[in-house]
């Protein structure tokens, strides 16, 4: 008798950041140290904050969301 292997998918995806929508301006808030060393490393020194999030004007978001996700880590 054959068994098929089917492919698994984590029950637990660690999400890193989550984005949350405010109209013209989104709030990026790292929830993992991976999170804050990515914010460390690719963000300027004088971006804006709010708590621990980082206030990201509405036309560059995309992009800050694709390198994140290119550096592997994941935004929700």
């Amino acid at each position: 008798m054959a068994t098929n292997s089917i492919p698994t998918v984590p029950s637990e995806i660690t999400v890193d950041f989550e984005v949350q929508n405010h109209g013209s301006i989104f709030l990026l808030c790292p929830l993992t140290d991976s999170a804050i060393e990515w914010i460390d490393e690719y963000l300027p020194e004088d971006i804006l904050t709010f708590g621990r999030g980082v206030c990201v004007e509405h036309r560059f978001i995309l992009d800050i969301v694709r390198g994140i996700q290119e550096a592997g880590l994941v935004a929700r």
